[in-house]
């Protein structure tokens, strides 16, 4: 391997490796890795030219140790991660990382397992990853998630705040979700106010897009920092804009075409989903653009409603998820051909007015098209 900043220390020298090695093992093409590293400048919001820093920075990483843990999760965060339908880039490049302790895939198990985690807690404090799935209970104690005989409130507070940074995984980690719904019976909470403390970036999303966690590591990789946040300290590259703002049915929603029924003509031809409690216009992730199952498809492009889903407190906020409607705030954008046509004020209001007297109309005029059929049928018929 040759001398590095750790001289020829073995022990510290195997944690540099060539990434472009591992990309020939598993039959990756060089053509393939620069696709996957103009994806990742694409989804990071960089420019081309971060294209080749992004290679050599993938290449020469010192491999960084990563801890995974796990509380009030239904561990669906971890799947959706795992349960890629064969080999990609991006699974190669969470590979870089030395994943010391996560329960759902380690081998080791109970004092074993801990240990490791204390291990990496007292020499690397400071310099690794903690990442956490699912919520943390603070009601009596926290006695209602333990593990290894402790709290993880107790666990998350000593790794968390040891951490060069945190990720929280899903929406129970970032905002504490449906454990946090109301009645909250365990005092369900995120990670960030659970540990206010720790540096915590926020990846929510029921589950989290696996893209996102891998872009998010892409950028620590290149910049040796975490990438800018929201107010909810999600990361602007991916939910900085709101869903309804890319969404492939945004044209009907302009057009005043609404799906009313499940099922309807409108819903076959794909037409919006709004009446039917779609929160795209409140939610903000990149869902239509980064998309789940390898790319092929999205809840909305699938015919349900955006739920929401990446919001804080959403189960709260967000239900009854088919019959309350959103409010989509701004104008611009939002001036329709519906608000053109009809001369309405500008205003959010009189522009979903003008979309109800839109969809009124239509109505009516189906109506008086089929008297004006049925009366030429009958005249026939005489």
């Amino acid at each position: 391997m040759g001398n590095n900043e750790y001289g020829d220390d073995p022990v510290s020298a195997e944690q540099y490796f060539s990434f472009s090695q591992q990309l020939a093992e598993r039959g990756v093409s060089r053509r393939d890795f620069m696709k996957f590293c103009s994806a990742m400048s694409a989804a990071l919001a960089l420019p081309v030219t971060f294209v080749p820093k992004i290679a050599q920075a993938l290449d020469e990483v010192k491999r960084p140790t990563l801890v995974w843990l796990e509380y009030q999760s239904c561990t669906g965060d971890t799947e959706a991660l795992l349960r890629a339908a064969s080999p990609t880039v991006a699974e190669i490049v969470l590979d870089i990382l030395s994943v010391d302790y996560a329960e759902t895939i380690m081998t080791a198990a109970g004092h074993l397992a801990e240990a490791n985690l204390d291990k990496v807690v007292k020499e690397e404090k400071g310099k690794y990853i903690a990442v956490v799935e699912g919520a943390i209970p603070l009601k009596d104690g926290g006695i209602y998630c333990c593990v290894g005989g402790r709290t993880a409130v107790d666990r998350a507070t000593e790794v968390c705040g040891g951490a060069f940074a945190t990720i929280a995984v899903g929406t129970c980690a970032s905002f504490g979700g449906i454990p946090a719904a109301a009645p909250n019976p365990t005092g369900a909470v995120g990670v960030k106010e659970a540990v206010p403390g720790a540096t915590v970036l926020n990846l929510p999303g029921c589950p989290l897009n696996a893209d996102n966690l891998t872009a998010t590591i892409v950028h620590f990789l290149l910049f040796k920092k975490l990438p800018a946040t929201d107010s909810f300290g999600r990361p602007l590259f991916a939910y900085g804009k709101r869903i309804h703002d890319n969404c492939e049915r945004r044209p009907h929603f302009d057009a005043g075409q609404y799906v009313e029924k499940w099922g309807d003509e409108g819903h076959r031809k794909g037409f919006c989903l709004y009446h039917m409690g779609c929160k795209g216009p409140e939610t903000y992730h990149n869902c239509p653009t980064q998309r789940y199952n390898e790319k092929t498809g999205w809840p909305v492009g699938s015919g349900h409603g955006c739920a929401g889903c990446s919001e804080p407190m959403f189960w709260d906020r967000m239900t009854p998820l088919y019959r309350r409607l959103p409010t989509v705030p701004g104008f611009g954008i939002e001036a329709t051909a519906d608000k053109i046509g009809l001369g309405l004020a500008v205003g959010t209001a009189a522009i979903f007015a003008g979309h109800g007297v839109i969809s009124a109309i239509r109505g009516e005029e189906k109506m008086e098209g089929k008297k004006r059929e049925d009366l030429i049928h009958d005249k026939d018929r005489r």
